[in-house]
């Protein structure tokens, strides 16, 4: 923690004093939550950003679409829309986000929409001609507003909640204590040779805060980069000279698959607008060079001028150990 997080502590008991009434109201029925018939199951953190929680829902989705009429719900984070939106033929990064575009692009058997207001959202899915038998809530750990049936808590390996703070003096959005609103917690990103002693000293650290049973999850890379017309082996990349770009929370482990000495690595801030200027700048960077971005940044880019040499590389979440029980613990809960 450096010294200007520490200066702020003050604050932060502020912050984590009104984020504890805001609970306790809710908590207690004074602030009113609501619920619905259909299952919801919430997939959020703790902190702010990068716990993987895209690579998360299309875990879910994978896992659900075949056996039920699914959506996702999400804020729509960066969005140049407001409202509730359903995407169709339509829609864009510009107007959906850049998650939920990316969750249209890739799985369109499923229904997708966005809105800031998540209960207005249900309630809007609920009326359409198609409604859903299961919603999907993206980062909605604290919108209290609507009272899910299933909550999965992510937090990444390398920043526990445990070991974090309120914000500003550290990245939680409330408190520690929080994670006792879990069903499961999925700590993300691990390394994949973690061991079962360090897993089992991780969940002696969490059981302080959360009963949940709680597994673990690393990133799985394809060994292929794609762009609209071809896929290129990632050994390929690995051994030439290349640009890669990365606009999403914590790119280390992006950079880190993907690169070596030749390679210029351009980092930009999460849900990043591409400007021209950005565009301009990557051009030059690039010149005749392939250009590698995350899968999340490549629907934000695939229509710019980038477009004839750009790539991207796809992930997934891969659990370490024990997921057979991790998918019963969905599917039993939606058959209750």
């Amino acid at each position: 923690m450096n010294l200007f997080r520490k200066i702020l502590y003050p604050f932060a008991i502020l912050y984590g004093f009104i984020t504890g009434i805001r609970n306790f109201l809710f908590d207690k029925g004074i602030l009113k939550s609501y619920s619905f018939e259909l299952p919801v199951i919430v997939v959020g953190n703790l902190s702010v950003g990068g716990t993987g929680k895209t690579p998360q829902i299309e875990y879910l989705i994978r896992l659900l679409s075949e056996r039920f009429s699914l959506a996702t719900l999400s804020r729509g984070y960066k969005r140049k829309s407001e409202g509730f939106i359903l995407a169709n033929a339509n829609a864009t990064a510009a107007t959906l986000g850049d998650e939920p575009f990316q969750f249209f692009q890739k799985f369109p058997s499923i229904q997708v929409a966005v809105d800031a207001d998540r209960k207005n959202g249900i309630e809007q899915l609920l009326v359409q001609d198609k409604k859903p038998e299961v919603i999907l809530l993206d980062d909605a750990f604290q919108h209290r507003k609507v009272k899910a049936g299933f909550y999965i808590l992510l937090t990444a390996y390398d920043d526990l909640f445990v070991e974090d703070y309120i914000l500003p003096t550290g990245n939680l959005r409330e408190s520690r204590s929080g994670a006792q609103r879990a069903d499961i917690i999925v700590v993300t990103k691990c390394p994949e040779t973690l061991s079962g002693i360090e897993q089992t000293q991780i969940k002696q650290s969490i059981k302080a805060y959360s009963n949940a049973p709680v597994y673990f999850s690393t990133i799985a890379f394809d060994d292929q980069v794609h762009s609209n017309a071809k896929a290129i082996l990632v050994s390929e990349i690995q051994q030439s000279s290349c640009v890669l770009v990365a606009g999403i929370a914590k790119p280390d482990s992006f950079f880190d698959y993907l690169k070596n000495e030749q390679s210029v690595c351009l980092t930009y801030p999460d849900h990043h607008h591409f400007t021209e200027n950005d565009i301009l700048h990557i051009q030059q960077q690039a010149g005749e060079k392939k250009i590698v971005t995350t899968e999340k940044d490549y629907v934000r880019l695939k229509d710019s001028d980038l477009k004839d040499q750009l790539y991207y590389l796809p992930i997934r979440t891969s659990f370490i150990n024990d997921s057979d029980q991790f998918d019963a613990a969905i599917v039993n809960y939606l058959r209750q």
